[in-house]
């Protein structure tokens, strides 16, 4: 039950075919009434990308490169639980653990896993552990509640003692952001440290009568999220079900539903391609479609789209502040929930998708962070 299996991928080419056939067949609406995003996905940008995955994208090259890295499954409390795990040569290496959220996936890490495993100038070197979410990418799908967050930070615990690490530390953004927390409030056993992308913290009443710049900003973002940008979150959180059903049938369908937000949730000029390649984007979309977890992935906000509220985190903590995060917590609202701060770093350039966007930065800001956790 607690054997760590060795993982490779290897995608029948009937899958390839079937979602060509799918293309193929897809039935497109027409041309929104607006010349923005403002409507959602535009049609030309969804229609350009989605031709690009039927005629020029490979998936055999993401399949091999995962491979390459080192995959894995073993199972948890009854649930298979997918890997990258790279060892670092270096033998004064920090085990990381290093969690992803919606619409990401371990696709996220690939830039910047060498990077943190093998450093080229002799800095701070990890053990790099990249879980696949319950019910996303390549773990299994539960068939029963209770995979909250609370679980997941205390499976990862669970993770990193079968991998023999007994001191470790823990990374995330989005719902890794939540299950990191979540690892720093239980205090999950070998747990020294954690660094965040996307805290989450609340002004006091006095604050909103007198904000400072970052908090304006912080509270506009908030309204525009609430206003424009949460419609997937309130679907994901009250009828996950339902919307799995057009998710995993329809890849112009999941490819619309995930595609906006590459577009809303990056720092970008006007496209997402400005942040993201095409390759990249559609690697993680594969992600998604050929393990067919369009609704399993949209239960975690079911489970616990509450966990995104201030808790108090007494371990070390590492805040990195990207400038166009899609919901800015201010350092003063973050200062209240982890008295020991032991880092907090203001970045130039990146959105939700840190390590993703901006992979030179957010190594920089693990290297220093985790630094003053050894």
């Amino acid at each position: 039950m607690t054997q760590i299996r060795p993982f490779t991928l290897a995608i029948p080419q009937s899958q390839i075919d079937d979602l060509n056939t799918r293309i193929d067949l897809t039935r497109w609406p027409e041309k929104e009434a607006v010349d923005d995003w403002s409507q959602g996905t535009p049609l030309a940008a969804l229609q350009d990308l989605v031709g690009y995955w039927r005629r020029g994208y490979d998936w055999r090259a993401c399949e091999a490169r995962l491979n390459a890295l080192g995959q894995f499954i073993t199972e948890i409390d009854g649930l298979d639980i997918h890997f990258l795990h790279v060892r670092s040569p270096n033998a004064d290496a920090l085990p990381l653990v290093i969690t992803h959220g919606w619409p990401g996936s371990v696709i996220e890490f690939m830039g910047v896993i060498e990077a943190l495993a093998n450093p080229e100038d002799g800095g701070q070197a990890f053990h790099v552990v990249a879980p696949s979410l319950p019910g996303f990418g390549f773990s299994g799908k539960p068939k029963h509640t209770g995979w909250g967050v609370e679980k997941i930070g205390r499976a990862w615990g669970e993770l990193m003692a079968r991998l023999g690490y007994d001191r470790w530390v823990a990374q995330g953004g989005d719902w890794g952001s939540a299950v990191t927390t979540a690892i720093g409030v239980q205090q999950v056993q070998g747990c020294i440290g954690i660094h965040l992308n996307m805290p989450v913290g609340r002004p006091e009443p006095e604050e909103l009568a007198n904000p400072t710049p970052a908090e304006v900003k912080a509270l506009g973002a908030l309204k525009h999220y609430l206003d424009w940008d949460s419609g997937y979150s309130t679907q994901q959180r009250t009828r996950p079900q339902t919307v799995g059903y057009g998710l995993v049938d329809s890849p112009a369908g999941l490819a619309g539903w995930i595609f906006e937000k590459m577009w809303a949730w990056t720092d970008n000029a006007g496209s997402p391609f400005d942040a993201l390649s095409r390759d990249a984007i559609l690697d993680n979309l594969m992600l998604y479609w050929l393990p067919a977890t369009g609704a399993s992935s949209a239960r975690l906000y079911w489970e616990s789209f509450g966990s995104f509220t201030p808790q108090q985190v007494t371990l070390p903590v590492a805040v990195s502040a990207f400038p166009k995060e899609i919901l800015p917590c201010p350092r003063r609202w973050a200062e209240r929930n982890f008295p020991n701060l032991v880092h907090w770093g203001e970045m130039d350039k990146g959105g939700h998708f840190a390590a993703w966007e901006q992979p030179d930065a957010f190594v920089r800001e693990l290297r220093t962070a985790f630094a003053l956790m050894r």
